[in-house]
């Protein structure tokens, strides 16, 4: 059985569903976001370190979903506090996103022993599988860089090169750009009207549906929202995650992506419909 879905001119999805990568199909709590916290400590000479809630706040603004640009803001808002505006400050990105990769990905390019390598995986492939059975197309839309994106798809996860638009390919959410090249390589009819499903767990992610949405109204797109591992660990912050998703537009937030299965996504669709 292929491991993502082949579109023929003829083939008409029963949906389209295009996943997100971290934080639904990986658990980054202890990888992105741990070098982006050590990048902004290491760029405040120690001084800060932002904690997992604060990343959550400055990612709920909708327009950081680039780990590298969130890093460098967080420096920059930390010496704004401290009365040094941003424009005396002489930040240099690329040595921020150097930086960021050496604990990411580890200081060797050839052979990474980052944080990267310890990444939880949060599906089966035998979960796509299912959705394939299901007549269900599916594929990737990752701020990731492709190559982070192809080692948790390919390397992880087992896939055979799945459909895939990663950071180097479209401009970043909320840009719904990439969320147009997944679907267009996942279906080649020139006026397809397949529902297309975004499964992310980001506002960014939300947003990027929206604005496909106002885009491309001929085509029916709904949001599912992904609570990512690091926001269940009480009660109240999952509450106010799902209600942050919510108000971004998803239609509904779910604790794990496989809770996603073709019938609830047949669910959804007849929603849309009533």
């Amino acid at each position: 059985m292929p491991h993502s879905p082949i579109m023929s001119k003829n083939f008409s999805a029963k949906a389209i569903a295009i996943f997100d990568i971290d934080g639904v199909i990986r658990d980054v709590g202890n990888s992105y976001r741990r070098a982006l916290a050590d990048t902004v400590e290491y760029f405040t000479n120690s001084a800060y370190r932002p904690t997992s809630l604060e990343i959550d706040q400055l990612k709920s603004e909708g327009i950081w979903n680039n780990d590298w640009e969130a890093s460098q803001e967080l420096i920059y808002r930390y010496f704004a506090s401290q009365g040094q505006p941003r424009e005396q400050l002489q930040l240099n990105y690329d040595s921020i996103v150097a930086f960021f990769q050496s604990r990411y990905r580890g200081s060797n390019p050839d052979n990474w022993t980052g944080y990267i390598c310890d990444e939880p995986l949060l599906l089966q492939k035998s979960y796509l599988e299912q959705l394939t059975q299901a007549d269900i197309a599916w594929g990737f839309f990752s701020g990731a860089t492709r190559a982070s994106a192809t080692y948790v798809l390919e390397k992880r996860l087992g896939l055979q090169s799945p459909v895939l638009i990663a950071m180097e390919d479209a401009p970043g959410k909320p840009d719904p750009t990439g969320l147009f090249a997944t679907v267009n390589k996942l279906e080649n009819e020139l006026e397809a009207t397949s529902t297309v499903i975004y499964v992310g767990d980001t506002v960014a992610d939300m947003y990027t549906v929206g604005k496909a949405r106002e885009l491309k109204p001929h085509r029916t797109w709904i949001g599912v929202g992904i609570l990512p591992p690091h926001v269940q660990e009480t009660t109240a912050r999952s509450e106010a995650y799902t209600q942050k998703l919510l108000t971004a537009g998803a239609a509904v937030v779910l604790s794990n992506v496989e809770q996603l299965t073709s019938d609830k996504i047949q669910e959804l669709l007849l929603q849309q419909k009533q």
